[in-house]
């Protein structure tokens, strides 16, 4: 383990001596709070203590370690009427030779088909020019995740893992960029209540841009503006902490779980503020019968807005087990003043190889 300890010390150092040269990202991997699997989403996404399938890459990669079989998933939704599209999916197999859990997981989230009129105005007459249709094309603006996560149960008790996270944004042929970053992940169980905690970023996420000056080409002259440069960005480390309480009662299993993430980028927004850090807290239960049939029920979005008041978004969700297989629906911004933004609906499908 000494390596893998001196790989990471060295990492956090040489972030740390980059960030400073960066810009601050406000909301800079925001596309990553959305979630993984709709269990979360119908439980508020209170996760973090919880999770111990193939979703712990995201929630907190530690949860791994329970893992005993090779676990498929892919989950899609659809948020603002269908206009950006999101898609997860992973897998995640025990390595034998380690007594390890070896995930890898992949996100997208994209708005498509997206009109580029750069070449339809004819700024030397100030007009459109004739047939703009034939000279107007689409593109997509879409962010990518890549999780490769190794988790290991140390005792009955305790639990750790870490992940390797590369991003990747594009908008459409004119700008994309690299970022790269490690989380962290525990688990500590005990006879009454089981604890979570997690450091997303924690060496600080590194975003490299690029701009393709040639495909602005007229931009100035249109739209009397100067044409974007790229920069180096950086993301400030979060940290997701959790508890969860599971029991049984004849043929119903019982869970309730809740989650605290700290974000210190000084958003200032309507969640729950204490000088630069925001407090963003879920919770979360479930009610399975013979291990088939789920109901979920959550709360998430506690939002604080000087105009409407506090409000908090209620979510809910149903799951099922047919043999190996596993069929989960959430259901979430139905009320609140995250509702206005329109419904979230999330299926995910998930597959468990058990071996003969």
């Amino acid at each position: 383990m000494k390596p893998t300890w001196l790989a990471l010390l060295l990492l956090i150092l040489c972030s740390g001596n980059s960030y400073a040269q960066s810009e601050l990202a406000k909301y800079g991997n925001d596309f990553l709070s959305i979630g993984a699997g709709a269990r979360a989403l119908g439980m508020g996404g209170a996760h973090s203590a919880l999770t111990n399938d193939v979703t712990a890459g995201y929630w907190n990669v530690a949860g791994l370690s329970s893992i005993k079989n090779t676990q498929f998933i892919y989950m899609h939704s659809e948020r603002f009427g269908g206009i950006v599209g999101y898609d997860y999916g992973a897998i995640a197999f025990p390595l034998e030779s380690t007594d390890g859990v070896l995930a890898i997981s992949f996100i997208r989230q994209g708005v498509d088909n997206i009109a580029n009129t750069l070449n339809a105005w004819d700024a030397e007459n100030d007009r459109p020019v004739q047939d703009e249709e034939t000279v107007i094309t689409t593109f997509s603006a879409a962010d990518y995740a890549f999780f490769v996560s190794f988790a290991k149960e140390y005792n009955e008790q305790l639990s750790l893992g870490v992940n390797a996270k590369v991003i990747h944004q594009r908008l459409g042929p004119f700008a994309n960029a690299w970022g790269y970053s490690l989380d962290v992940g525990a688990q500590f169980k005990t006879d009454i209540v089981d604890f979570g905690a997690s450091i997303q970023d924690i060496t600080t996420m590194q975003k490299i841009w690029s701009v393709s000056e040639g495909e602005f080409e007229g931009f100035q002259e249109v739209f009397g503006d100067s044409i974007p440069s790229g920069e180096n960005e950086y993301v400030l480390p979060s940290v997701r902490l959790g508890a969860a309480k599971m029991f049984s009662m004849d043929d119903f299993e019982f869970a309730a779980a809740a989650d605290l993430n700290l974000l210190f980028e000084n958003r200032q927004a309507y969640y729950i503020n204490i000088g630069r850090m925001s407090l963003e807290p879920h919770v979360g239960a479930e009610v399975t019968y013979k291990n088939r049939l789920s109901v979920r029920a959550g709360l998430t979005d506690f939002i604080d807005d000087p105009v409407s008041g506090f409000s908090v978004s209620p979510t809910l969700g149903l799951g099922l087990k047919v043999a190996d297989f596993y069929l989960d629906y959430g259901f979430a911004s139905f009320a609140g003043t995250s509702s206005t933004l329109g419904y979230t609906h999330r299926i995910s499908l998930k597959f468990e190889l058990k071996k003969s």
